[in-house]
């Protein structure tokens, strides 16, 4: 599947001026966008190979080139490893050696899903239908969702990049399956509980700050693609308060 994402981004880089503005992701144009997501390629490689990484400097680059080179070398080493193989991964940051536990399987998922939200902002961004392929597969954007909540989010809050969650979020798709957003730490009693429903794409976008109220404001009640129910708290309180805890960061 990452081999078939990358040509995605490939094949969508034909069609998107580079200059194009990606206004979800601050000042970036897709041609930062492009580049960065080559750059994670490229760093991702080096971990997983647990070998040090060769600076790509600072450019400039030729994002199609550039990203078409660094695509080709995280397949080539990531087909070369044994899954099982032990990598430096997020999971292992700020955790004593002894418990350390990453893969190279790790960064197969890592790199899917960095690569399925990027090809999303490089779609949509460039006003190409980003509902196609593997970007229209809602299992896909459920495993985002559990990365985000099992790995993603617990990683910030265990090198102290956020505090750990003073709301207790539970993320559910219409099937009635859904995780809570709780930081990797037990939950102190008597905090206000919420549950955000919706399909896997939308809580995808939600967590990776792509959509509503992940975008800056508290959200819109029958505007937003997904419901938000508070628990011993009104609904435009249960908005305010997810709002607070995506504006936090629940990724890097």
């Amino acid at each position: 599947m990452l081999a078939d994402l990358q040509a995605d981004v490939l094949g969508a880089l034909v069609h998107v001026d580079p200059e194009t503005p990606v206004p979800w992701c601050g000042r970036w144009r897709v041609r930062h966008l492009v580049v960065h997501l080559a750059r994670v390629h490229h760093w991702a490689a080096a971990q997983a190979a647990r070998t040090r990484e060769v600076p790509l400097g600072r450019g400039p680059f030729d994002p199609t080139q550039l990203y078409a080179s660094c695509a080709a070398e995280l397949r080539e080493t990531l087909a070369a490893l044994d899954p099982d193989a032990r990598a430096a991964t997020l999971l292992d940051d700020g955790v004593p050696r002894e418990q350390q536990r990453g893969t190279v399987a790790f960064w197969h998922r890592r790199q899917k899903l960095e690569t399925l939200v990027h090809l999303w902002d490089l779609r949509t961004a460039g006003g190409l239908p980003s509902d196609v392929g593997h970007l229209g597969r809602e299992e896909q954007w459920w495993d985002v969702v559990l990365e985000v909540a099992e790995v993603m989010h617990p990683r910030q809050v265990r090198l102290a990049r956020v505090a750990a969650p003073p709301v207790l979020v539970t993320l559910r798709r219409p099937d009635g399956e859904g995780v809570a957003l709780d930081g990797g730490v037990p939950s102190a009693t008597g905090l206000p509980r919420l549950e955000v429903v919706g399909s896997a794409r939308e809580l995808g976008l939600l967590v990776w700050g792509r959509s509503g109220v992940a975008a800056g404001d508290a959200g819109t009640p029958g505007l937003d693609p997904y419901e938000v129910r508070g628990d011993g708290v009104d609904d435009a309180a249960a908005r305010s308060l997810l709002a607070d805890l995506l504006r936090a960061g629940l990724t890097p």
